[in-house]
């Protein structure tokens, strides 16, 4: 077991951090004030005051007027730079903006939008997910004067659902870097993650034909149309069949009228007897690979059903039930 789990005062830092971060509220907008913004040396900054009173301990000891002066110059420029360092997060607003659907596994980005309302720039300011992991996690940005600053932040989710996004925090060292200033904030905002696709899926199920129709053509396990003609000017070039047309010479293009006669379900219970999360990846796979070809596909999960459809908004209709599932 790792030993900073066994160490109790880890455990009672994390224990007070999950306590004060559950005081936060949920917002999407977050004015930093000086309610929520805090302020604390670095370590340079600690070595700054260690050096400060060892020159004032000497100027004393033998009564050196320039001693006095360095030392006080050096306490000045140290409080300036504490003022400056607050101000620069003081008086920002951030702003997220509504995040995308992702994949379990892919990185899902995040944007913010920081407003500055002051007439000077505001230098060195870094935004990152907290509590992450990675060391490349920050990301730096200058807000102009009277203007805005987009950062794009990144995380990985790895479980699909409907969750929240990870608290967020912003920081600055700017201009010594003898203090560090930064905020937690909570956004409001969910995240849609979808299943991971399967990696190598096997092919399309078979059509299943549609009440009254005729057995006239059906859709093969390669994903295709049996059914196939001539082209004609004007098909659209989704219906030309690029296979075929590698091998015959010839244009040809899917027989949309016999195509109608069967209908393609991507059904829950015919995707293998695997494990619910590696049947829900499979389906997600499916999805993708019938609107890659342009194919009128319905799903069937349990308790839910999805009438045939095609298009992007179709796609996402069927992923966001993968998801929630």
């Amino acid at each position: 077991m790792d030993a900073a789990v066994l160490n109790p005062l880890s455990i009672v830092r994390h224990r007070f951090r999950q306590w004060w971060q559950a005081r936060l509220p949920f917002a999407d907008t977050i004015e930093l004030t000086q309610r929520n913004v805090y302020i604390l040396p670095t370590r340079p900054g600690f070595m700054l005051g260690l050096t400060l009173a060892v020159l004032l301990v000497g100027s004393i000891n033998y009564q050196l007027n320039l001693g006095y002066l360095l030392t006080f110059l050096l306490a000045g420029c140290a409080v300036v730079g504490m003022y400056v360092c607050h101000g620069t997060l003081r008086g920002l607003t951030l702003n997220l903006s509504p995040p995308e659907p992702q994949y379990a596994g892919a990185s899902a980005t995040l944007s913010i939008v920081l407003t500055n309302e002051r007439r000077s720039v505001r230098y060195g300011i870094g935004l990152a997910v907290l509590d992450s992991t990675h060391h490349d996690r920050w990301v730096w940005t200058d807000v102009p004067a009277l203007g805005q600053s987009t950062v794009h932040v990144a995380f990985r989710p790895q479980r699909r659902g409907l969750h929240r996004v990870p608290p967020l925090t912003a920081e600055t060292r700017f201009p010594l870097g003898t203090f560090r200033v930064w905020t937690v904030w909570r956004p409001a905002a969910r995240v849609l993650v979808y299943p991971a696709p399967e990696p190598f899926p096997p092919p399309l199920p078979p059509g299943e034909p549609r009440a009254g129709g005729a057995a006239a053509t059906r859709i093969q396990s390669t994903g295709e149309f049996d059914g196939v003609r001539a082209y004609r000017r004007g098909d659209p070039l989704k219906l030309v069949v690029w296979k075929k047309v590698a091998k015959a010479q010839e244009l040809v293009s899917r027989d949309t009228q016999q195509a109608q006669r069967y209908e393609l379900w991507l059904d829950y219970a015919q995707a293998g007897a695997q494990a619910p999360e590696q049947r829900l990846s499979r389906l997600t796979a499916w999805v993708v690979q019938a609107d890659r070809l342009g194919l009128d596909y319905g799903l069937r999960l349990p308790g839910r059903e999805i009438k045939p459809g095609t298009g992007e908004a179709h796609k996402r209709l069927c992923l966001e039930a993968l998801a929630t599932c």
